[in-house]
């Protein structure tokens, strides 16, 4: 089976959550998905279902949202992300692959152009790949098969709503 490479980005909210049910699909189907999420440490609801499901879930992040400047423990957090996604593109054992946050990663600096684009270079060709996240850089959306761009319209944390367990986190 020949892999893709799809990217969901934008402002609006979903980005993770279709790729999270990629990952269901994939599974259903007696894929092999694993998901390496930059930025992120926290236990969130799917974290759960995921390890029940024998989806591989890493997470490489210092347990909050980078707000403001990135600190090197960010840099370290990510850098170590990049390098498990090389491994598992050399094992080549899987089919479906999610880097949730990639984009916001790459926006923050965290890794160079020049890393990702050696990362994206070295994808095997039967395995999919998905980046998700905000601010994907042109040079991704112009190398992807698929992109989505999700657009708030309209969101309910405007009017003060704080993220639900089980719907945002």
């Amino acid at each position: 089976m020949k892999g893709y490479l799809q990217v969901y980005t934008g402002k609006g909210k979903g980005k993770s959550t279709a790729s999270f049910g990629l990952a269901m699909r994939a599974t259903g189907a007696k894929l092999k998905v694993v998901i390496i999420q930059f930025i992120k440490s926290m236990a969130y609801s799917e974290v759960a279902i995921f390890k029940q499901l024998g989806i591989d879930i890493y997470q490489y992040g210092r347990g909050c949202f980078i707000k403001g400047d990135p600190t090197e423990e960010d840099r370290k957090y990510a850098k170590q992300a990049l390098e498990k996604a090389l491994e598992l593109f050399e094992k080549n054992t899987i089919d479906l692959l999610i880097l949730d946050e990639i984009n916001v990663a790459h926006y923050f600096k965290l890794f160079t152009d020049a890393e990702l684009k050696k990362l994206l270079a070295k994808r095997p060709e039967n395995m999919e790949l998905v980046c998700t996240g905000r601010y994907a850089p042109h040079f991704l959306i112009e190398q992807a098969d698929l992109v989505t761009e999700m657009a708030e319209i309209k969101h309910y944390y405007a009017k003060g709503v704080q993220a639900r367990v089980g719907i945002e986190r």
